[in-house]
C-alpha cells in the first residue's frame, strides 16, 4: 500500500523539530507492537472509550502479568489512562494523544518546496 505520507507539527503545519520528532517516535514505538495496537483498539471499541482490565484480558493467550506490561507501556506513551475502581482498573483511551498522531500522518495542503535546483538547468 503506497499512501502519501507527510510529517507535520500540529503546532506549525511545518516540519517536525528534533525533539517533536523524538517524542513521537517513542508514542509510535509503544504503537509498533501487535498486542499493544490490539489492546488500544479494544479500549476504544468498548461502549464510551472505556474498558475494565477484565475485559481485555480474555482476548488475549498471554498471561495477566504481560497484559498489565503492554498497558503500562500504553499509559507511559501517553496513549491511555488507567482508574482503579475496587479491585479492577479501567482504562481509556487519551483522544488528543490519538489526534496528534494521526494528524502526523496526514497530507497537508501546503507542502514544502523543494530548495534543490533542477537536473536540468543551465549552470
Amino acid at each position: 500500500m503506497s499512501l502519501p505520507l507527510l510529517v507535520t507539527s500540529a503546532a506549525t503545519h511545518a516540519a517536525l523539530s528534533a525533539d517533536e520528532a523524538a517524542e513521537l517516535a517513542a508514542v509510535f514505538k509503544a504503537l509498533g507492537d501487535p498486542v499493544r495496537l490490539r489492546l488500544l483498539s479494544l479500549i476504544a471499541a468498548h461502549d464510551g472509550g472505556e474498558a475494565c482490565v477484565c475485559d481485555l484480558t480474555g482476548a488475549f493467550d498471554l498471561t495477566g502479568p504481560t497484559i498489565s506490561h503492554h498497558l503500562k507501556v500504553l499509559r507511559t506513551a501517553g496513549l491511555i489512562t488507567g482508574e482503579r475502581r475496587g479491585t479492577w482498573i479501567y482504562y481509556r483511551v487519551r483522544p488528543a494523544v490519538i489526534g496528534r498522531l494521526a494528524h502526523v500522518l496526514v497530507p497537508t495542503d501546503t507542502p514544502l518546496a523543494s530548495t534543490c535546483a533542477p537536473e536540468d538547468a543551465p549552470a
